[in-house]
């Protein structure tokens, strides 16, 4: 059976951030993510997660001003020198909570910029970035995301992912792998993930339409659990949705969906 890690940015949103990490322990999770940990000291958070005996799996690097519409900054070459900052202050919290691994966001297109220096710009401060935290032992991520719910955003398509991981030319970049976008941008799932596993190192979960939990849209995730457990991944796959009527009350699937 794949291990299903809690995403505290989405689900148990009932309660304050800092008490999900309890529920996540209540309702059967060994695992968490979240997208940011930065609003909260290092300390506060690892001391959840001793408490309550989980493991951190995945939290993004810091993505700019989020509220102020950033989606990451590392395909925009204005700002590089924030993005290096911002990869130093990721690392500060991923080497404190003992992340093996963080996503890095490609960013929104800046309005004029030429995709192909969109490109060049990502490429190069991917392996930036990869060359800070492999002394560390930690991975970096990239994740394609729809456009129809990210608009500009600068990677939609795994195989443009994975061409990008090539041009880097690092051993600790990865692809994340997120079932409901690319089920929106691409489809073909069962083939995609079987050529991709060797770069994927993390996978993300949400079924479609709504970006509720599996079993409430279009994507057979009976068959794409069994045949994940087929190839033999043993990473994680993060719950990344919002609830439909609650997240205690839409987790049956998890045994509906992956029972012999």
């Amino acid at each position: 059976m794949p291990k299903f890690a809690a995403n505290l940015s989405m689900l148990f949103t009932e309660a304050p951030f800092l008490d999900r990490f309890a529920l996540a322990h209540e309702a059967g999770f060994a695992g968490v993510e979240f997208l940011f940990p930065y609003a909260y000291e290092a300390e506060q958070i690892g001391e959840r997660l001793r408490r309550h005996r989980l493991q951190l799996v995945l939290h993004n690097l810091p993505p700019g001003d989020w509220a102020g519409g950033d989606r990451g900054m590392a395909c925009d070459p204005r700002r590089a020198d924030e993005f290096k900052d911002s990869v130093q202050l990721g690392l500060e919290y991923a080497t404190e909570l003992g992340v093996p691994q963080v996503h890095c966001m490609a960013g929104i297109t800046p309005a004029g910029l030429a995709p192909e220096r969109a490109r060049a710009t990502l490429v190069e401060n991917l392996a930036w970035a990869a060359d800070q935290f492999r002394p560390h032992n930690i991975a970096v991520l990239i994740e394609p995301i729809n456009h129809y719910d990210m608009p500009g955003y600068f990677l939609n398509h795994s195989a443009q992912a994975c061409e990008i991981l090539a041009d880097c030319g690092r051993d600790n970049l990865f692809l994340q792998y997120d079932i409901y976008h690319m089920q929106r941008m691409e489809g073909e799932l069962s083939n995609t993930i079987r050529a991709r596993l060797p770069l994927i190192r993390h996978m993300q979960l949400a079924d479609t339409p709504g970006r509720h939990e599996p079993g409430t849209g279009e994507i057979n995730y009976r068959h794409l659990f069994a045949l994940i457990d087929e190839l033999g991944y043993d990473g994680w796959i993060g719950c990344e949705y919002h609830p439909k009527e609650g997240t205690v009350a839409g987790l049956g699937w998890r045994q509906a969906l992956t029972a012999a």
